[in-house]
């Protein structure tokens, strides 16, 4: 299963791109987006996915 971005709520601080080991998330428009394919929750990196680590909003990157 992959992360998505709840492109409501997300507010393009960029702070889950540069965290993402697997360079799963980029800009598309105002928002970011994670690539479903390359997304791999973190597994093997950290215990937790990191996009939701960072982001400064809650429930914003959730599992797909």
């Amino acid at each position: 299963m992959a992360y998505k971005i709840i492109a409501s709520q997300c507010t393009g601080c960029s702070a889950c791109e540069f965290e993402c080991p697997n360079a799963a998330i980029s800009m598309k428009g105002d928002t970011f987006i994670i690539d479903p394919a390359k997304c791999t929750e973190c597994e093997g990196h950290y215990d937790h996915p990191q996009c939701d680590t960072v982001c400064p909003v809650p429930k914003t990157c959730v599992p797909a």
